[in-house]
């Protein structure tokens, strides 16, 4: 007989988690790059002119979107349309997947987002009801953001500088637990049919959609739940990134008001001033330092062997006979401090190499250099110490340490 399967521990779930959210972002990045070099091709990337401010609305079904985005831009002296997602998706297909309560693809829902917010009208700010809604989608937001401050940086002090600002996002989500959004979805329903049955039989004014979601309580708590296990949870990495206003939608029109107010008022206040970040913006960001740092550490260590062959053999075996039987016997800790007076470190190449061998072989090295004043002689005539200064190099060496099983 076969032994039963043991479930998953806590330890592997993590794991298919960080899995997943891997593919997530590599899909993202495929996407989002995907779709920027078809906008390099048909506009050119110095014509890229994105909203100086992008207000990026999202909220639980029946939570208010469509009130709250005009007041958004009533208060915010907002002109331009508001694109809204599902407009812009009016394909038979995506239609049929709409009323399904699923979702298009990530791909046609950026790149149709990111034309229209290249149309002249949203160049001083717009508001987008309905993305980001996917983990892909919300990856997307992070690598445009992260690309319109590099194009910000590229093209400082060029011809081109007046055509690309610092970005400024704002992620605004309105919340309402699943029975008042299931209630409002269905008086909303409600409410757009006799609108429906008044134009017919008066034979005066427009129709309205009627979602087919608002028709059905098993429909309304789908679309519901569909927000609140994907929309809603991938919205909330974004907290990291960017001023995330979480709005509690249950209250009245006015009081959701007050709320936004307050919120954006706050931001306001947080905001660096475009001088303030062009000088910042000159230091890189961690993120974009890191994400070629392993080509760069392999072309950095063939260009030590190629060019600096005799001091890389001479680091190494400073390595090898100094300086692990230290870091081994820390190796429960993980952590290793060396002081070293060798003259070798006197050049700035060495302690680059020493530094980039250990970053090659899994470990975290860095460098203090200390001068310090020691006596040299006695001078006996005078009675006074003669003292002089010696260079002290500081190691610290950080690696994984060894997890010891104890006893229970």
């Amino acid at each position: 007989m076969d032994k039963p399967s043991s479930p998953p521990t806590a330890a592997a779930a993590d794991g298919e988690q960080e899995k997943t959210l891997d593919l997530e972002i590599k899909d993202a990045q495929l996407i989002f790059n995907a779709v920027w070099e078809e906008l390099c091709d048909d506009f050119g990337e110095s014509s890229l002119a994105f909203p100086r401010e992008i207000f990026w609305l999202n909220g639980a079904p029946g939570a208010g979107k469509g009130t709250q985005t005009r007041f958004i831009m009533d208060f915010c002296g907002l002109t331009a349309k508001p694109v809204v997602i599902s407009d812009l998706l009016n394909s038979p297909e995506a239609q049929r997947l709409k009323d399904a309560g699923l979702m298009v693809g990530d791909r046609e829902v950026t790149s149709l987002l990111l034309r229209e917010l290249l149309k002249p009208e949203n160049a001083m700010g717009v508001v987008v009801d309905g993305y980001p809604r996917t983990k892909v989608q919300v990856e997307c937001v992070k690598l445009f953001y992260r690309k319109l401050n590099q194009l910000r940086s590229k093209y400082l002090s060029s011809p081109h500088e007046a055509t690309f600002h610092k970005p400024i996002f704002h992620i605004i989500v309105l919340y309402v637990d699943e029975a008042v959004s299931v209630h409002r979805q269905l008086h909303r329903g409600r409410l757009v049919q006799e609108h429906n049955r008044q134009v017919e039989s008066t034979g005066t004014g427009r129709k309205k959609e009627l979602r087919k979601t608002d028709l059905s309580v098993e429909a309304a708590r789908n679309r519901y739940r569909t927000f609140k296990e994907i929309t809603y949870e991938s919205l909330r990495s974004l907290r990291e990134i960017f001023h995330y206003h979480f709005i509690n939608a249950q209250q009245s029109v006015g009081e959701v008001q007050k709320s936004i107010v307050e919120e954006l008022k706050y931001q306001s206040s947080l905001e660096l001033d475009q001088r303030t970040n062009d000088l910042v913006s000159r230091v890189p960001i961690a993120s974009d330092i890191v994400v070629h740092a392993r080509q760069q550490l392999v072309e950095r260590l063939e260009t030590y062997t190629a060019q600096q062959p005799e001091l890389f053999d001479r680091i190494v075996r400073v390595i090898e006979s100094k300086f692990m039987p230290i870091v081994q016997r820390h190796a429960v800790s993980g952590r290793a401090y060396i002081s070293s007076e060798d003259p070798v470190f006197e050049s700035n190449m060495a302690l680059a190499i020493l530094i980039d061998v250990f970053s090659e072989r899994g470990y975290q090295a860095a460098v203090d250099v200390r001068q310090e004043e020691v006596p040299d002689r006695f001078d006996l005539s005078t009675g006074e110490i003669e003292t002089r200064r010696k260079k002290v190099y500081r190691f610290s060496i950080h690696f994984q340490g060894s997890v010891i099983r104890r006893g229970h």
